[in-house]
């Protein structure tokens, strides 16, 4: 009966005292700009194929917009094996089981404690102080401290040969009066939400950085294929010059210079080779395969489209779409929650715990009348003096808090500058694809007129030579326009958060 009163008498206390005053800040999300555009005035679509549409939304699997199955089944697999994405992933299970386990005080503490010893008392000692022995682990004090009997005295004969059983349970209970408990679970959620952030800021930069250096293979493959059309034109101009040189219509320079011509054309080529096997490399290693197992994909201009709508965020959306952002809100909530912690570690504590058990020389007799025993604490505590300690970790929170305030303010302006630099770039790579592909046409147009031209000893060997490297140049530049245009409508893509929104529910991972 008596055991039934204490254990009704704890919970009692606990359900009296389960009433929640959290001090420190409450979080609130920070307000979203009102403005209407991301630029100061409305953003200029590109032209030449491309405009931006303002308001509209970004599908999930944006890649698709590049119309490649390559890149296709080159994204899903960088998402499927990527080991970095795959450690993101896994920090989120550890950040929510950490929370999880952080619920627990709000709970009390049971323990069960199970203390058997068996005695040998040496004849140096009384029967009294025996007989005090035994009473004592029988009814220990409310310290619980049990007598432990000296060692045996192996030059005294021992007189007194006894067991002693002791099963107990502990129970114990942290009312979290100031929140204290509270807060620092709310810290650690938003740590898991900030780590959920994480992983699509993670994804996100995993397939743009996988259909770039895509449309970077095929930037190089393509400017090693203008560099071979060029070297065939120089080897063809060579030979017209040799067969010249044999009939005694030109001099020997201007087939040195010729072979000049070719040579330095063909020191292109092998740098070219060699971005494109690294390339080739990256690509393999952000699909999660090994150096020797190779992409797989291999890919050329030709093989994308271009976006020809690309959507554009108003600011308001902007901060709800991209990752980063409302992974420094997370931390921004997880920084005010650690205020309270702090605050509330300052403040008075109690504790109520107690023992409920049996002491007994024998199993059947634990069980008996007069062999129970309880105890019954309270305890309060609160810090007088501790050197400053606790009121230095509170300004130390709140430091953070500040901190913590001031990155989410510049994550905000970074994305905003993401956002505007990529409008800029592909209002720009219009014009630049514009501009390249006149160049390389008027070039070609002149190197062919130039040629025919040479066949019959017309134009000077130094206006050959400079229509080549024209058109070398020019051929290399709208490859490198093209490619940028492409790299740089991916990029406006990330910058507006990617779309995740959209994905389809996933099935939940098995934690």
């Amino acid at each position: 009966m008596r055991g039934a009163a204490l254990a009704s008498a704890i919970a009692l206390g606990a359900g009296s005292l389960s009433a929640c005053f959290p001090v420190g800040p409450d979080f609130a999300s920070p307000t979203s700009p009102e403005a209407r555009h991301l630029t100061p005035e409305r953003p200029a679509s590109p032209g030449d194929g491309q405009r931006f549409a303002e308001g509209k939304d970004i599908p999930a699997e944006w890649w698709r917009l590049f119309k490649s199955p390559a890149l296709d089944a080159l994204v899903r697999e960088a998402l499927q094996n990527n080991p970095s994405l795959q450690s993101a992933e896994a920090a989120v299970r550890v950040a929510y089981f950490t929370a999880e386990a952080q619920k627990g005080g709000f709970f009390p503490q049971l323990l069960f404690n199970s203390n058997d010893s068996t005695n040998l008392q040496s004849n140096n000692r009384s029967l009294s102080s025996i007989n005090q022995v035994i009473f004592n682990q029988l009814y220990p004090s409310p310290a619980n401290v049990l007598y432990n009997a000296p060692s045996v005295n192996t030059q005294n004969p021992p007189t007194a040969n006894y067991a002693l059983l002791l099963k107990q349970f502990t129970v114990s209970y942290t009312p979290d009066i100031w929140g204290q408990n509270l807060r620092a679970v709310e810290s650690l959620v938003a740590q898991t939400e900030e780590q959920r952030w994480q992983v699509e800021a993670a994804q996100l930069a995993l397939t743009s950085n996988v259909v770039v250096a895509a449309i970077q293979e095929a930037s190089i493959r393509g400017q090693i294929e203008a560099t071979k059309n060029i070297l065939t034109i120089l080897r063809e101009s060579l030979d017209i010059l040799n067969r010249q040189y044999s009939f005694g219509s030109i001099a020997k320079a201007d087939v040195i210079a010729q072979e000049a011509a070719l040579a330095q054309a063909e020191q292109t080529l092998p740098p070219l080779e060699k971005q494109l096997a690294l390339q080739r490399n990256l690509l393999t290693a952000l699909a999660g395969r090994l150096s020797f197992e190779g992409p797989g994909e291999s890919f050329e201009l030709s093989h994308f489209a271009l976006p020809a709508t690309v959507p554009v965020s108003v600011p308001s959306q902007l901060v709800a779409q991209r990752p980063d952002i409302r992974a420094a809100e997370a931390n921004l909530h997880s920084a005010t929650a650690a205020v309270g912690v702090a605050v509330a570690n300052r403040l008075p504590n109690l504790t109520l715990s107690g023992n409920l058990g049996a002491s007994a020389f024998k199993v059947a007799e634990l069980f008996t009348p007069g062999t129970g025993l309880y105890m019954a604490a309270a305890n309060v505590t609160q810090p007088i003096f501790d050197g400053m300690t606790l009121l230095n970790k509170q300004k130390a929170a709140e430091a953070q808090l500040q901190q913590a305030d001031a990155r989410y303010r510049e994550t905000v302006i970074n994305a905003f500058q993401n956002v505007t630099d990529a409008l800029r770039a592909l209002q720009s790579d219009a014009k630049a694809v514009t501009t390249a592909r006149k160049a390389e046409d008027a070039a070609k147009r002149n190197l062919d007129i130039v040629r025919m031209q040479m066949k019959y000893g017309q134009v000077s060997q130094i206006a050959v030579l400079y229509a080549q490297r024209a058109y070398l140049l020019a051929s290399l530049s709208l490859v490198q326009a093209e490619a940028t245009r492409l790299s740089d409508t991916a990029g406006l893509f990330m910058a507006l958060g990617g779309g995740w929104w959209n994905r389809e529910p996933e099935v939940a991972r098995a934690h």
